[in-house]
């Protein structure tokens, strides 16, 4: 796979752009995004599925803009997908080939279940879902796709999309009209599987902006966002209520979709009745994602190694200065956990948690050696974008952030609580980090020393030193009681 792939996804209101560049095999990350609002299936519903000319003329431009920015990142390979309007239009063929003969562009429809496979499959593998339902409410249609375990078991498309209500029906007040042809859409999709529900799209990602932004939620990140059914349904319903523009501006909705939110919330209020939904996560990745991944996943049964993560392998490419250094901290706090969590209280979740920020916390030296541990907190809690929850960002990114340091700072604390361990477990888990950093001051090609916890001590043997260095930066941790190190 070229190291650097473009994918284009033509949808019913805008036309999207995505540049990812490969750092190893499977390792990415997002290179370049660019939107534009074409709107190409406008009036296209009313005028017997036929793409206007004016809207065809704003399409072709941004593709052309885009065809300029994939020659400036000297892009190799290009995947451009069309789905619910040109896939339902009449005179597609006309317009997928002027695209080809204008721009260069090949662009590939895509049917509505692939379409939906696509937004699971992203889902699948970007974010922690095991089990639930991603819904991606777009312009023309509306996908679904069923995960269970991690895979995408089945998918489904629905003539269901927010500018196709908009004219068909809003336009002409037929609310009711509208809610029953959306019950009758549903109707056709199994109604089991969706208490959880992973929102793909533009409009269920403007709704959980809004509550995001609207809350005290302390990490302003919409990837991952997990929040009560409840707060999305209250909004959805006080969007159907507004009577102007400046009441959804109050509400957090932007203005490029003041003419489309309240069918896409009223669709969105069927589906959580037709699931009974009781929780939804918000995806910041969709069907762009799901192209590239099934391009680059395509000889792996669609599914990243186990155990391994893109975001942590792509921030390990890029600022990881030796790749055996940060190994051996991984490797030692792992084992320091392993010999002494049972004694000292530590939820094993916390495990996998450590290892990350055991792996991540020298990636801040590629940026400033004496604030590392600042830069490596910032780079964790911005870039750890793909298959973490909220919560484990925060206590990566915070373990890295404190190494070294003696107590976790109050106004941290106090800041991200609700996504942070109890205090204990923090500040523990941070002990081990440090301890581990300390013991490995000397830089050792091998590990030239032994740990073995016994009555309820941690004993360090080096027969060859003293191992003066690892002691002498020990005496700057304020180590918790529970925690007796002892050298021999």
């Amino acid at each position: 796979m070229a190291k650097r792939t473009a994918i284009i996804d033509i949808g019913s209101n805008s036309v999207r752009i995505a540049i990812y560049e490969k750092s190893s095999r499977f390792a990415f990350h997002l290179l370049k995004e660019a939107k534009s609002r074409v709107r190409i299936s406008e009036d296209a519903y009313e005028n017997d599925g036929y793409l206007q000319d004016k809207a065809i003329e704003r399409t072709l431009s941004a593709l052309r803009d885009f065809q300029s920015i994939i020659q400036s990142y000297k892009v190799r390979k290009t995947l451009c997908v069309a789905t619910s309007a040109v896939r339902d239009a009449k005179n597609s063929k006309e317009f997928i080939s002027r695209v080809q003969k204008e721009i260069g562009i090949q662009i590939k429809v895509i049917e509505g279940k692939k379409e939906a496979f696509y937004g699971g499959l992203a889902c699948a593998n970007l974010l922690t879902a095991k089990d639930g339902v991603t819904i991606d409410i777009g312009g023309g249609s509306t996908e679904c796709a069923c995960i269970v375990d991690g895979k995408v078991v089945d998918s489904h498309s629905l003539n269901l999309g927010t500018v196709r209500l908009k004219e068909l029906y809003f336009d002409y007040g037929k609310i009711d009209e509208a809610k029953n042809y959306i019950d009758k859409q549903l109707e056709l999709i199994p109604a089991s599987g969706g208490t959880h529900i992973y929102g793909v799209g533009g409009t269920l990602r403007a709704l959980s902006s809004s509550i995001l932004n609207m809350s005290d939620y302390p990490l302003k990140k919409l990837h991952g966002f997990n929040y009560d059914i409840g707060l999305a349904k209250a909004l959805a319903e006080n969007i159907l209520e507004t009577q102007n523009p400046d009441e959804l501006e109050i509400l957090g909705i932007k203005p490029e979709r003041f003419d489309v939110i309240k069918p896409g919330a009223l669709i969105f209020l069927r589906i959580i009745k037709h699931f009974d939904t009781k929780e939804i996560t918000t995806s910041g990745v969709g069907v762009r994602e799901g192209v590239f991944l099934s391009d680059l996943l395509r000889h792996n049964n669609y599914r990243f190694p186990v155990n391994f993560n893109p975001s942590v392998r792509n921030l390990l490419d890029k600022h990881e200065g030796e790749q055996e250094q940060s190994t051996k901290i991984s490797d030692l706090s792992k084992k320091i956990f392993d010999l002494m969590s049972e004694d000292l209280g530590l939820d094993t979740v916390y495990r996998r948690p450590l290892v990350i920020a055991s792996k991540l916390s020298k990636i801040g030296e590629s940026l400033h050696f004496y604030s590392f541990h600042q830069h490596s907190y910032y780079l964790i809690q911005s870039a750890l974008e793909y298959g973490f929850s909220h919560q484990e960002v925060m206590l990566i990114s915070t373990l890295a952030r404190y190494q070294k340091r003696k107590r976790l700072g109050s106004t941290h604390r106090k800041k991200y609580r609700s996504l942070l361990p109890p205090e204990n477990q923090v500040v523990l888990l941070s002990a081990i980090l440090s301890i581990a950093n300390a013991l490995l001051a000397h830089r050792p090609r091998n590990i030239d020393f032994t740990l073995v916890y016994e009555d309820k001590k941690l004993l360090v043997s080096c027969p060859k030193h003293e191992m003066h260095l690892a002691q002498e930066k020990l005496k700057a941790i304020e180590i918790p009681k529970e925690f007796p190190l002892i050298f021999s």
